[in-house]
């Protein structure tokens, strides 16, 4: 099953941006996943599995910087496939 995930991270912090850089470069690195940015949030597009997986193992880490909220949103179909209504 593919999966689309939004993730908001925030690393409360004075210095937060690279927290968040770092976090999304360490996603970029898995070449199953796709992964898309703006600037309020993360999507990323996969299968379930690897992207559980590599979401488990990369927030953990991130969790190294105290006071770090991650807000996700996840749902069971690859929105990464329909392109972007412009009414």
């Amino acid at each position: 099953m593919r999966i689309s995930v939004e993730i908001s991270y925030y690393p409360l912090q004075e210095e937060y941006i690279p927290a968040i850089l770092s976090f999304v470069d360490r996603l970029k690195e898995y070449p199953k996943l796709q992964i898309d940015g703006n600037g309020m949030s993360t999507h990323v597009f996969g299968d379930y599995s690897e992207v559980m997986e590599v979401l488990t193992r990369e927030i953990k880490k991130s969790f190294d910087i105290p006071h770090s909220v991650f807000i996700l949103k996840i749902i069971n179909s690859d929105l990464h496939i329909y392109p972007p209504s412009h009414e």
